[in-house]
């Protein structure tokens, strides 16, 4: 992973880790041991998911812009089907409050997401790259 990937890495885990842990605090309180083990999984669930799914971008990101585009799409695609699967297979589950972790699962979800596309803003990459040669200009 590159530097700037680990940024990015951190301005999502971060926010996501302690959200989660307010919520594991907050479903124990309020559902007690079961929801805070559903909160739990949740977190764990979402955090796994996200960081596997970012080091597999950045691995493409070196093959190919291409590379990387498709492995985003298709990272997203797996995710989103992947955790739909995952709360339908808890749905109903008598371990864990699986109302809870599908909230928990879902407010991760979003906090990893806003911390991701803030972390990327403020890399500050460049979209062109300013002396490139581009072919038939006449150089």
């Amino acid at each position: 992973m590159q530097a700037n990937d680990v940024r990015v890495l951190k301005g999502a885990a971060v926010p996501t880790l302690v959200v989660g842990l307010v919520a594991v605090i907050v479903a124990a309180v309020l559902s007690g041991a079961g929801g805070a083990l559903g909160a739990g999984i949740g977190v764990v669930l979402v955090a796994a998911f996200f960081t596997v799914s970012l080091v597999v971008v950045s691995w493409a990101g070196r093959i190919s812009p291409m590379a990387m585009m498709t492995a985003a799409v298709v990272g997203y695609i797996v995710k989103v089907l992947a955790i739909m699967a995952a709360l339908n297979a808890f749905d109903g589950t008598t371990v864990f409050d699986s109302r809870v972790f599908a909230l928990a699962t879902i407010l991760c979800t979003l906090t990893w997401t806003v911390g991701e596309m803030r972390g990327f803003m403020k890399l500050k990459l460049l979209y062109v790259e300013p002396d490139a040669e581009v072919p038939g200009r006449g150089r």
